[in-house]
């Protein structure tokens, strides 16, 4: 009787360890899918931040440069977000400023292909 008992309890330390391996390897996982988007992360605002000191610097110019009764050229506007959707960014109302990753975005391609 007794080493039914053991082996019982045998089986159920055996199930045990079968789930603590089964939740291991799911944090195993998050872990190395948190890390991903964690690289990502800190290369977009590692570019998003060079990006920013380029604007800065190049702002301090043009504010030098401008003569106070300036008025904004019209198509200045569209170029910022044209250049802005080629260089990976979301320029459309729907995922304004976000990364593309490269694909193309139909809302931002019609948003910039309008003539009004």
């Amino acid at each position: 009787m007794k080493d039914r008992n053991f082996l019982n309890t045998v089986m159920e330390f055996e199930q045990q360890l079968e789930a603590i391996q089964e939740q291991f390897n799911y944090l195993k996982q998050f872990v190395a899918h948190m890390m991903e988007e964690h690289q990502t992360l800190q290369a977009e605002n590692l570019h998003l931040r060079a990006r920013l000191d380029e604007l800065q610097s190049n702002e301090a110019v043009q504010t030098e440069e401008r003569k106070s009764d300036d008025v904004a050229d019209v198509g200045e506007g569209y170029d910022n977000l044209a250049r802005l959707y080629h260089e990976g960014f979301h320029v459309c109302h729907v995922h304004f400023g976000s990364s593309r990753k490269g694909e193309d975005c139909l809302f931002c391609l019609s948003f910039l292909n309008k003539t009004t």
